[in-house]
Order: C-alpha cells, then sequence, then structure tokens
C-alpha cells in the first residue's frame, strides 16, 4: 500500500513506499559524487522535493508517474529536506499524465524537530513555507 506525501516524517531508513508525479525538474547539477538534481513531485494530498542521483537525472521527466520503493524521507549535506531512493530504494516510471496532485503543503518545507521522548522520531515545529520556495508556483 502506498504512503501519502503528507504522512512521510524524516528518518535515516529505508521504508517509504509511495507514487507520485513529477511536476517540475532543475537543471542537473555536478558534484564529487556525481550528476544530481532536485525535482518538485506531488500526490493527492502534497508534494516534496525529490532528490534525483546519476541515471535518474535523464530518466524523469515533469509528467511522469513514479513508484519509489524503499525511499529515504531526510536532510542532505546542504540541509535541504528531500525523499530519495537512497542506496537501496527504486524508482520507477509506471506511466503520464493520469494522477490528481495538490502543490500544498510541501512537507520539504516543514520544520522538523527530534521527538523528545524518541531520538529517532522526529515532529513538526512549523512551517517555512506552504509552497515550494525551490519551485514557486506560476502566478
Amino acid at each position: 500500500m502506498y504512503v501519502f506525501l503528507k504522512d512521510i516524517v524524516p528518518a535515516a531508513q529505508n521504508n517509504i513506499y509511495t507514487r507520485f508525479i513529477i511536476l517540475d525538474k532543475a537543471k542537473p547539477g555536478v558534484a564529487a559524487s556525481g550528476k544530481s538534481c532536485l525535482a518538485l513531485a506531488a500526490d493527492e494530498t502534497a508534494a516534496v522535493h525529490i532528490q534525483l542521483w546519476g541515471e535518474e537525472c535523464d530518466a524523469f521527466e515533469a509528467g511522469d508517474i513514479v513508484k519509489l520503493t524503499n525511499g529515504i524521507f531526510s536532510y542532505v549535506r546542504n540541509s535541504a529536506l528531500v525523499l530519495r531512493a537512497g542506496k537501496r530504494g527504486k524508482m520507477e516510471k509506471m506511466g503520464e499524465f493520469t494522477i490528481a496532485f495538490v502543490e500544498t503543503p510541501n512537507v520539504s518545507e516543514i520544520l522538523w524537530n527530534p521527538d523528545p521522548g524518541n531520538s529517532k522520531l522526529y515532529i513538526q515545529n512549523g512551517v517555512t513555507s506552504p509552497y515550494s520556495r525551490i519551485f514557486p508556483p506560476l502566478p
């Protein structure tokens, strides 16, 4: 069963099974770890920033519907909160242009703090922006 994007929370483990449509994609950049790019994705409940690595940057475009297996929603080096496949996860194209979506809330724009009762969990502490600041909505 797919997890809705509104229900994902930061974690360092691979366990997210979801599907989404890619709404927009930034131009790839090249870092020491290889080619990477950010994308904006959404389902019917929320939006999120997706981190694409290597061949994923060329494999997915706006309008693609993607299934993510064993995904991670976590902070990357530059403190951005992104959903990604990681080393053990997998992204697969399922189709094009056929699911409903919303662009708010963007779960990558939520501020998260460690749960004082369990250091392995995070709790919401506020919202930086309801929409993506990287991919602002069209006027």
